[in-house]
């Protein structure tokens, strides 16, 4: 069933953006740019056609949003009856048009929220099934002139042709997930920290959004 087009938000860099549901999926996301083939393409069709979910594996009670003050960042707040994380959206600024990458946090902000995490990448408008690969630091997955790497410490499986994963979410921790995109012919960059990537993306948001 599709998603009423009112919940999403928006997340994006100013070269690229991407519609990130109420749910924890991201549905629609370009890259490099605005004006490429979706990799995630969900929102014109369904989950086989590409999108990145993160959501509490079991009953969800109450969901909230909000955007972080004079910034571009999405905060889903997720409550169960185990606690509540919140997950943190954001796309870092670019200096190469060729490197973007999609930073998402899970914060367990009360108790241990048991979390899930579907994976499903298909370039050109969910037309193609990428050549995907286990690396230490995730996967990488490769289509053609495109490659993405999926970065984080949390053990990946694949599943019916997709990436899945379970993990903890505990109060006070930070699981970080990163999709960085780069040409294939390219070498990928190395990922800063995340947490020196969020301030610096709100810095220049709000440096951004002073000038309007």
């Amino acid at each position: 069933m599709s998603k009423p087009i009112e919940d999403y938000g928006f997340i994006g860099n100013t070269v690229t953006g991407a519609l990130v549901a109420r749910d924890g999926s991201i549905d629609w996301l370009c890259l490099p740019r605005f004006d490429c083939d979706a990799c995630f393409a969900s929102l014109l069709g369904g989950p086989e056609h590409g999108c990145w979910r993160i959501a509490p594996a079991g009953e969800v009670r109450r969901i909230s949003r909000r955007y972080r003050p004079g910034t571009a960042i999405l905060e889903t707040s997720f409550e169960t009856d185990d606690g509540k994380v919140t997950l943190i959206d954001f796309m870092p600024f670019t200096d190469d048009e060729h490197y973007v990458d999609v930073v998402r946090l899970v914060r367990a902000d009360e108790g241990c929220v048991r979390m899930r995490m579907d994976l499903t990448i298909r370039s050109g408008y969910g037309r193609i099934v990428p050549w995907v690969r286990r690396q230490d630091y995730g996967l990488s997955a490769v289509a053609g002139p495109d490659a993405l790497q999926l970065r984080t410490p949390v053990e990946l499986k694949g599943e019916d042709m997709s990436t899945v994963a379970e993990f903890s979410a505990s109060t006070d921790a930070v699981t970080p997930f990163t999709l960085a995109y780069h040409p294939s012919h390219r070498p990928a960059r190395p990922n800063d920290d995340y947490q020196v990537r969020l301030e610096a993306t709100a810095d220049r948001w709000s440096s951004w959004v002073g000038r309007c």
